[in-house]
């Protein structure tokens, strides 16, 4: 039997097990919304390119009377990443789909598409915890080794004066909160990803404002949790912290061993970071090979398959307008 790109199912089923499984991963996906990004164009080389304009420089000389200046060319700083593979495959047999009261297939299906969300946030949430710049949760620390203080007003306003300082702009533009792909506008702020375990420490900064009393202030997504100053928090169960990294003098911070537990908590500026993004028509392939159906290698039809695969790249475009703030979480 020939089969289709999406195994035994037609196209038209394809397409909507295609955007049923981006939609299931939309939730998990948090990082990608702030990320410059570049969909993964079909028959391309596996090296795709992310370039960003170069300033002018400031014209401080005075013009001269009747004295054309000389013309500036725009210029660009271009960033190549190798895009990778990912993907992943689920066994179910002919028994579980015959007797089953559950809805296995679409259970399955819902699974992997989630399964999709968390693979490429892990991969992401990878290239951004690795950037260079690195803050303490008290000014004192050294070292991660050092850290048993959890995120306070005064260093988040440190890593907000360390990206102004490098002319970081602040997020204008989100990715949208559908599988499709496109971007909407939001108020100029930085943007502060961090583990749904601070969010009480967050919470008690003064002069946190909640999502909920934003009024007629847009979030970037629902994942959001409030504002403080120019910086909007955005927490995940996805972005772990490094466990057992920090002090083994607890100061009353969460602890999976003997040593504090290191939250990084990563800021970011416009065009800090690129990857190819989740969404849209072709970023995901499902695949789904019902039970029943017959092969060589299974001649009774008694396995069925549901899985996906993916294209993704991702990288940091500017070391300068990125930064980590490495933290506590107190033990509540």
């Amino acid at each position: 039997m020939t089969m289709s790109k999406y195994g035994d199912i037609g196209v038209e089923a394809g397409l909507t097990a295609e955007a049923k499984a981006l939609k299931h991963a939309e939730p998990v996906l948090v990082l990608q919304k702030t990320c410059m990004t570049k969909p993964l164009g079909k028959k391309k080389s596996d090296t795709i390119k992310f370039r960003t304009p170069v300033p002018f420089a400031k014209a401080t000389t005075p013009l001269v009377e009747g004295v054309t200046p000389t013309a500036k060319q725009m210029q660009y700083t271009r960033q190549t990443a190798t895009v990778k593979q990912y993907g992943n495959i689920s066994e179910l047999s002919d028994k579980v789909e015959d007797l089953s009261e559950d809805p296995v297939l679409d259970e399955n299906s819902m699974l992997m598409g989630e399964n999709a969300g968390e693979t490429v946030e892990a991969v992401l949430y990878g290239t951004m915890k690795g950037g260079t710049n690195v803050f303490y949760g008290a000014a004192a620390d050294a070292a991660r080794t050092d850290v048993n203080d959890s995120v306070s007003v005064a260093r988040v306003r440190a890593v907000v004066k360390f990206l102004k300082a490098q002319k970081g702009k602040p997020i204008t533009k989100v990715l949208d909160g559908s599988p499709k792909y496109g971007s909407s506008s939001v108020e100029a702020a930085y943007v502060c990803y961090c583990h749904t375990d601070l969010e009480n420490d967050i919470r008690n900064m003064t002069g946190f404002t909640s999502v909920a009393d934003y009024g007629n202030r847009k979030p970037i997504c629902p994942e959001e949790l409030g504002s403080l100053e120019n910086v909007r928090f955005v927490t995940s169960p996805e972005l772990e912290p490094f466990a057992d990294s920090g002090s083994a003098t607890l100061n009353g911070m969460v602890t999976s061993g003997t040593k504090v537990d290191v939250y990084p908590m990563i800021f970011v500026a416009q065009n800090a970071v690129a990857c190819v993004p989740l969404k849209g028509r072709g970023a995901i392939e499902p695949s789904i090979i019902n039970p029943g159906t017959k092969s060589a290698s299974d001649p009774l039809g008694q396995r069925g398959y549901v899985g996906w695969k993916t294209w993704f790249a991702s990288l940091i475009t500017n070391q300068a307008w990125i930064a980590r703030l490495e933290v506590g979480a107190t033990d509540i």
